[in-house]
């Protein structure tokens, strides 16, 4: 259940993948391509981060990546972490956008702006839609935590998901590991759905209240996100041995978790 995401921050790159400006796309690109062929064999999914690539100017290396992951590791999930929202004919093109020039089998949405911002992407056959729920920010509480109708407003979310969105496409949701009480009501509301769990490693959440919170009924159901601390476990030439080698330790982890009931 181990996701690796993808925030390549050249400031962080081994001495040796430094250098000038002009070509810190293309490093970024080798960056990641090594990450990748580090832990493909490892994970159940792999989650760039737009925002790391287009700061840089680096689109095209992003779609080079996906491409590259496409072919090399086929069966493992593809998201783009884009967080879109935004409705009619510009929801449609970031839908273009994620699922057609980067090929990713899913995409990270806002769903602030209601069900008609989502339905471009929840309509896209055999992809999905992985939609904000309860994120793992300190400031997620100021909006998430509302009670509305005598619910918190992450929790009407998860219901929306589970009675409506799940009726017109594949979707899963976003629940921060910094909440594993949280993610146990979210689980608790939307049954077998795919729940996507960043904020382990670098951020603090607790594999195993994470593992035994959101697990669904088959002990499966959770892609379980680390970036920073498997990207950046070392600063040398053998930085992707060093990653794969806190991506065994995480998987290991959460494998043990499974097996504790």
């Amino acid at each position: 259940m181990l996701c690796v995401g993808l925030d390549p921050d050249p400031t962080k790159f081994p001495e040796f993948l430094r250098g000038d400006s002009h070509d810190v796309a293309d490093r970024i690109e080798t960056f990641c391509k090594q990450i990748v062929d580090a832990t493909g064999d490892l994970v159940c999914a792999f989650k760039p981060q737009i925002a790391y690539f287009a700061a840089y100017g680096a689109e095209k290396q992003l779609e080079q990546i996906c491409a590259y992951i496409r072919k090399q590791f086929p069966d493992v999930v593809l998201i783009l972490d884009a967080k879109r929202g935004d409705i009619g004919d510009t929801a449609k093109l970031y839908a273009r956008e994620a699922f057609v020039r980067y090929g990713a089998d899913a995409v990270t949405v806002n769903p602030y702006l209601g069900t008609d911002s989502l339905e471009p992407f929840l309509a896209t056959p055999d992809k999905g839609t992985i939609i904000l729920c309860r994120t793992s920010n300190a400031g997620s509480s100021e909006f998430q935590s509302l009670v509305t109708d005598g619910e918190p407003l992450y929790l009407r979310v998860a219901r929306t998901a589970a009675e409506t969105w799940r009726t017109i496409g594949e979707c899963a949701l976003v629940v921060g590991a910094t909440y594993p009480g949280e993610l146990a009501a979210v689980r608790a509301i939307v049954g077998e759905m795919p729940i996507l769990v960043p904020g382990i490693g670098a951020q603090g959440g607790d594999i195993a209240a994470v593992v035994n919170a959101g697990r669904d009924t088959n002990n499966r159901g959770l892609i379980i996100n680390s970036s920073r601390a498997i990207l950046y476990a070392d600063s040398s030439k053998s930085f992707a041995d060093s990653a794969r080698k806190v991506a065994i330790e995480t998987r290991d982890q959460i494998n043990r978790a499974r097996e504790t009931r």
